[in-house]
């Protein structure tokens, strides 16, 4: 985020009190654990892991996106059937989570987070799905912490660095294999082949992307 921030602005940036939201949408949840569950999405801007096959690189610039009043987002994440919201990026754990978290739970809402967990902890969650990234390693932390190791296979070589990962989490975690979209007619079959020999491992698919939703 820009240091160019007004003093006042920046320390309600500090508290979490306003965050850069890129986007907000209510939706189904594609990935993972809690795929098939309808939920409303919060992005939040600013990443600087840098996936190059990232499909969201607009949310990258934190400067782009309006800093919005935590509290005006959970009135509008409260409007909505579903009382779940993810929170997502971008990067959140770039931002103190604290306060959105509890606004969003003295609303009811159950909290999940999607994180490659590479800044300090912060928040409370029903759930995190850490999805860890080489061009920043994640902490232990929220290795610990994690209820879903989500990795993305891009190619051959990411078995082995999710296995890497996979020592650093809790017995409970849910580990997720996931092909890279533009990957996935090359990795999909070496995914399926993988489980099938290591069955602590499921499968995961981008299904919001077969349903043509966000």
């Amino acid at each position: 985020m820009s240091n160019n921030l007004p003093d006042s602005q920046r320390a309600l940036l500090d508290q979490g009190a306003i965050l850069p939201v890129m986007e907000e949408f209510y939706t189904i949840q594609g990935e993972g654990f809690n795929t098939g569950k309808a939920a409303y999405f919060i992005r939040l801007g600013g990443c600087d892991v840098g996936c190059h096959w990232c499909d969201v690189k607009e949310s990258w610039d934190a400067n782009l996106h309006p800093l919005t009043d935590v509290k005006d987002v959970v009135e509008r994440a409260a409007a909505h059937p579903a009382k779940a919201v993810v929170i997502t990026g971008g990067e959140p754990s770039l931002y103190n989570l604290d306060l959105l978290c509890a606004e969003l739970r003295s609303a009811g809402i159950s909290i999940y987070l999607e994180t490659s967990g590479t800044y300090p902890f912060s928040g409370d969650f029903d759930w995190i799905c850490v999805s860890p990234k080489k061009f920043r390693k994640p902490t232990a932390e929220w290795l610990s912490k994690a209820n879903e190791l989500k990795v993305i296979i891009f190619n051959q070589t990411d078995f082995a660095w999710a296995e890497e990962h996979a020592l650093a989490i809790g017995k409970d975690c849910k580990r997720y294999l996931q092909p890279e979209w533009s990957r996935s007619e090359r990795m999909l079959p070496a995914i399926i082949d993988y489980v099938k020999e290591n069955p602590l491992w499921e499968v995961s698919l981008q299904t919001h992307k077969f349903m043509h939703i966000p």
